[in-house]
């Protein structure tokens, strides 16, 4: 018999579902019968209790334990057979005059959108892209060479210069009072690294060991410290050693102490540039991606199953609070925390998933294992055993997963970006590693 499907809302549907009394009672006994030949209860030696005594205690349990399997079975059977793909756990209710010798019950669900697209020939997708220049290899050698300078001490009479380590003790006051992690002894900051505000280097630059100054420094209103936000404290510093920078030489030495295979100062070049070249080629393709995914949104029509979506909360709620767990923070998985806060988030993410799947069934982006295999060979190059890496990908189902989620996204990118109206635009280095 044809299954009937009611339409209650845009994705919302409704089966009747009849199970025939006898059917269930005689699962029933087949599973009191079995449960008799194990259960332990007082009085009784192990598989000799009587199935009415079984009956008596676990009948209500296994009566509902039955149902629900049969219940389930019949609605998974009945949305085959309807051809209905069922967006998440149907709400199941028991209705009441029912036929004689049947139970019927009200299975309640949604079920998956249809996604149209809409022409991505008219979708405007800007495409970055950007190179590794002399500026961005130098700037990182610079940055190798502060991370591996030593300090010397400076001459008394020798006033601090911007690239010295000095070692300070301050005070800082609001409204007369010292304030909570205002003030410090033997505290060392490099001057010119930014370790400290503007006005707080700018005050102590200049001074010889053993002077002191003060001066006023205006908290930033964005300043991580609230207390102290906003307001202006007055400080007093004292210079008590001051230490100057040296910085090593780029030379073959400095190639070795980095483990680069060919220590020349051309090999040192050419590492740090392959080495940029890929975290450049990851940025990219990330910010490529997500503007892709962004035009896709926009071009696509759908309902949002309020299952998914509600799954998909939970699942954000839940990757919180394991992050603040992680943080330190006590009773995270007990805190409170509004559902409505990631609903921006979850429901990009559906309405993305759904968009995305349709794209790739209607033109065949699904991942290829070959697809797979080469970006798993290309990531593990970097590493100094890449055959290792390659195995570690290999051994795990979950983890090939997330390489197949990366492919496909890969395989959508590069579809989108052959239909739409894409405009190029390149990147200054320094621009693009800025950007999150």
């Amino acid at each position: 018999m044809a299954v009937e499907v009611v339409t209650l809302e845009k994705l919302e549907r409704k089966i009747t579902l009849s199970l025939p009394v006898e059917t269930i009672q005689s699962e029933v006994s087949a599973r009191l019968k079995k449960l008799a030949r194990t259960v332990k209860m007082d009085g009784f030696r192990p598989g000799k209790v009587p199935v009415n005594v079984v009956a008596q205690r676990y009948g209500y349990s296994v009566h509902y334990e039955v149902i629900n399997d049969k219940v389930g079975e019949a609605f998974f059977s009945a949305a085959n057979e309807a051809k209905l793909r069922v967006a998440g756990q149907p709400s199941i209710s028991e209705k009441e005059g029912a036929p004689e010798g049947q139970y019927t019950f009200d299975a309640v669900f949604e079920v998956f959108p249809d996604v149209k697209i809409g022409d991505l020939a008219s979708a405007e997708v800007e495409k970055i892209s950007a190179v590794v220049s002399d500026a961005a290899i130098q700037k990182t050698i610079d940055i190798l060479r502060k991370q591996r300078r030593t300090f010397s001490q400076r001459a008394h009479d020798a006033g601090a210069e911007t690239g010295d380590r000095v070692t300070v003790d301050f005070e800082g006051k609001i409204d007369g009072e010292v304030f909570e992690g205002g003030s410090a002894k033997d505290f060392q900051f490099i001057l010119g690294d930014g370790q400290m505000l503007k006005e707080f280097e700018e005050a102590s630059l200049g001074l010889k060991a053993g002077e002191s100054k003060t001066f006023p420094l205006a908290f930033p209103a964005d300043y991580h410290g609230k207390d102290v936000a906003g307001k202006t404290a007055d400080f007093m510093v004292t210079v008590k050693k001051i230490e100057a920078s040296h910085l090593p030489e780029v030379n073959a030495a400095l190639a070795k102490s980095l483990d680069i295979a060919d220590a020349t100062v051309e090999g040192l070049r050419a590492d740090i540039k392959k080495n940029l070249e890929r975290e450049v080629n990851f940025r990219v393709l990330n910010r490529n991606k997500t503007a892709v995914m962004d035009a896709l949104i926009a071009k696509a029509e759908l309902d949002l199953p309020k299952a998914a979506l509600q799954a998909e909360m939970g699942r954000l709620l839940e990757a919180a609070r394991a992050d603040l767990k992680k943080r330190g923070m006590k009773d995270a998985d007990k805190m409170t925390i509004p559902d409505d806060v990631f609903r921006p988030q979850a429901e990009r993410r559906v309405r993305l998933g759904l968009v995305v799947s349709e794209l790739v069934r209607a033109n065949k982006l699904q991942a290829t294992p070959e697809q797979i295999r080469t970006h798993i060979e290309d990531m593990a190059a970097s590493y100094e055993k890449p055959d290792e890496v390659v195995r570690w990908y290999f051994g795990d189902r979950s983890r090939l997963a997330e390489i197949e989620t990366i492919v496909l996204e890969n395989n959508v990118t590069n579809f989108v970006l052959g239909q739409a109206k894409v405009t190029e635009k390149v990147l200054d280095f320094d621009e693009l590693m800025a950007q999150n």
